[in-house]
């Protein structure tokens, strides 16, 4: 067993694990957080990914003991006071979703790139989300969500922790951190 100590949504556990307990296994069955789904446990559809000390990963593909030290943020960890997050809310009001089981991994995803580039094109939006696959929607109404949520942030001036502020007009600058590469691990 390893001993770990590790931030999830704001709330800190320490508990031993075994070494080889995936974080997206650790967060479903030790702290009950099922909103990140299993999706294929490979790390190809991006389903589980999470925040991971503000970089999203597959939490299929980190170990829990990676975690340690850590601060995870799950979709389950964006609704603060009862209200839901802008992308959330984007992703109800533009019929983003049908089955449901890629979106968690698409919002956190979609967080991402809006910390890096808050005013994405559909284009930048498309590339970001590559890692992240959905069988049910074609997409058309995820990209929608992501741009009306970057337009509601944009205009509450929200700011995602670790968030890149760029100048207006300065949208495609972190295209080529941001993009394309879906969730980092």
């Amino acid at each position: 067993m390893a001993h770990i100590s590790v931030t999830v949504d704001g709330t800190v556990y320490d508990d031993d694990v075994e070494p080889r307990l995936l974080l997206v296994h650790y967060l479903r069955d030790r702290l009950g957080l099922t909103g990140t789904p299993i999706g294929c446990d490979t790390g190809n559809c991006g389903a589980c990914t999470v925040d991971l000390d503000g970089e999203s990963v597959k939490s299929c593909s980190v170990l829990a003991v990676q975690a340690d030290g850590c601060a995870v943020t799950t979709v389950q960890g964006l609704t603060g006071d009862g209200e839901w997050h802008p992308l959330q809310k984007a992703f109800h009001e533009q019929h983003a979703l049908q089955c449901g089981y890629c979106t968690p991994g698409m919002i956190m995803a979609a967080r991402d790139l809006l910390r890096e580039n808050p005013d994405p094109t559909p284009e930048e939006v498309r590339h970001a989300l590559e890692g992240n696959l959905c069988r049910c929607t074609g997409y058309q109404n995820i990209v929608r969500a992501v741009l009306a949520a970057a337009a509601e942030m944009r205009r509450r001036t929200i700011h995602e922790p670790g968030a890149v502020r760029q100048p207006a007009g300065a949208a495609g600058t972190a295209a080529g951190t941001a993009g394309g590469r879906g969730p980092r691990r």
